[in-house]
């Protein structure tokens, strides 16, 4: 089966986005979420970033 980039729904903080891309790199979902502060904190447009991935990414519902 081919690897699809989703938004999770069981065990989401926000809208998903960081434990979606967690699973579709098979890492901890934490990481990805320290990751994305660091980002953020540092470059400012991880706020932008997060917005954009969680408006175009589909719910893992709507792709399975």
């Amino acid at each position: 089966m081919k690897k699809r980039l989703y938004k999770i729904e069981q065990g989401k903080k926000l809208d998903g986005v960081c434990g979606g891309i967690a699973e579709y790199f098979d890492i901890d979902p934490t990481l990805v979420r320290l990751g994305w502060i660091l980002f953020t904190a540092c470059a400012g447009s991880g706020i932008i970033a997060y917005i954009i991935a969680a408006i175009v990414m589909p719910k893992k519902s709507d792709v399975i």
